[in-house]
């Protein structure tokens, strides 16, 4: 299956379908899961990376477990709004992805989500380590909010 525009991922679910957000950095992999509605995303977990074969095993199960049927990755654009080597190699895990499971996958801009969710860890006192075991599924929840909010501000039977 091919990538699809944001607006477009709701109309390829099945019923009772979830989205798994994905943040992708090189050593981990934060997960966030959707509610059935489409409404809440909920950090979910973190996946360190090894090799692709090991981190799709890991995915395939959650996918099958979670009753997931599409993805949302966050693509980590440079403040101009352009790709960089971060972009690419995220372009290439999701190629990747799809070719190993085939289902609707979409991208969402994650400027600043890290930075944002570790302003907000620090506002709310958290110790450094205990930011670190949750920022990668923390920053997937938000950036699969984003993106959940975005959707439930769309007039109705409008695709983007």
């Amino acid at each position: 299956m091919a990538v699809c525009n944001p607006g477009e991922l709701p109309a390829l679910l099945s019923p009772r379908a979830r989205v798994l957000g994905l943040d992708v950095g090189s050593k981990t992999i934060g997960l966030a899961l959707s509610d059935f509605r489409l409404q809440i995303a909920s950090p979910l977990g973190t996946i360190r990376r090894v090799k692709f074969r090991d981190d799709m095993a890991a995915l395939a199960a959650l996918i099958r477990e979670r009753s997931v049927g599409g993805l949302l990755v966050g693509l980590p654009l440079r403040l101009d709004g352009k790709d960089g080597p971060r972009t690419q190699s995220v372009r290439q895990f999701a190629r990747n992805l799809m070719a190993a499971c085939n289902m609707p996958l979409s991208f969402w801009d994650e400027r600043m989500s890290t930075l944002a969710v570790e302003r907000d860890m620090v506002a709310a006192d958290l110790t450094r380590q205990r930011r670190a075991a949750i920022v990668d599924r923390v920053a997937a929840a938000y950036i699969l909010q984003g993106y959940l909010d975005w959707l439930n501000r769309q007039p109705p039977g409008t695709a983007c």
